[in-house]
């Protein structure tokens, strides 16, 4: 049987061909329009990444301070509790001399009585 197309074997690869063109021309990206709103997405983004890292750095200090402060707060309570310390041994020294100075001038007073007495 006789083709009645006529198309022969360079004819069929040429076809095969533009077919084969024809499915990869469907996977193509296609030009995209771009969105007049690109660049201001753009720097409102900068805008929201600089808020967040102005928030972060702002609590970061915060952070930091309250530690120096809960610090110094705890270094002051020790420093007055030593203070007190200091002072109740100061007290006791006080009270513990007083009482050194009163026996002793119990002493001295008993002894010019009994000088007195004996005279």
């Amino acid at each position: 049987m006789r083709d009645t197309l006529k198309t022969g074997f360079a004819d069929r690869l040429k076809a095969q061909q533009e077919a084969k063109k024809a499915q990869l021309a469907k996977f193509t990206p296609k030009p995209a329009v771009t969105d007049p709103n690109f660049v201001s997405r753009d720097v409102e983004r900068a805008a929201e990444l600089e808020a967040v890292r102005v928030a972060r750095a702002a609590a970061k200090e915060a952070a930091r301070q309250a530690a120096l402060d809960a610090q110094e707060a705890a270094r002051g309570a020790a420093l007055e509790a030593e203070q007190a310390e200091l002072d109740a041994k100061r007290g006791e020294r006080k009270e513990r001399k007083a009482l050194t100075k009163a026996e002793a001038k119990a002493k001295r007073d008993a002894r010019y009585a009994a000088r007195k007495a004996r005279r």
